[in-house]
């Protein structure tokens, strides 16, 4: 398990950005986004659009657990 944050950029609105997130978040992102059939970006700017005061890495982090949650049927 890793417990440094990387440092990864994804595109929102045009515009680059970089997000911290654990390796295994990412990992998990990305698998959604494979799941869902869309871009990662595309993924990162459905979350960015509704996140509210939320910072992004976090809502990512948040909807990556609910993800896991709703799969394993919690």
């Amino acid at each position: 398990m890793s417990a440094r944050p990387v440092k990864h950029s994804v595109t929102l609105r045009g515009h680059r950005t970089s997000v911290s997130l654990e390796a295994e978040f990412w990992q998990e992102f990305r698998a959604i986004a494979a799941r869902e059939g869309i871009a990662l970006n595309a993924l990162a700017a459905r979350i960015d659009a509704a996140r509210g005061d939320t910072g992004l890495a976090s809502a990512i982090r948040l909807f990556v657990l609910q993800d896991a949650l709703r799969r394993a049927g919690g």
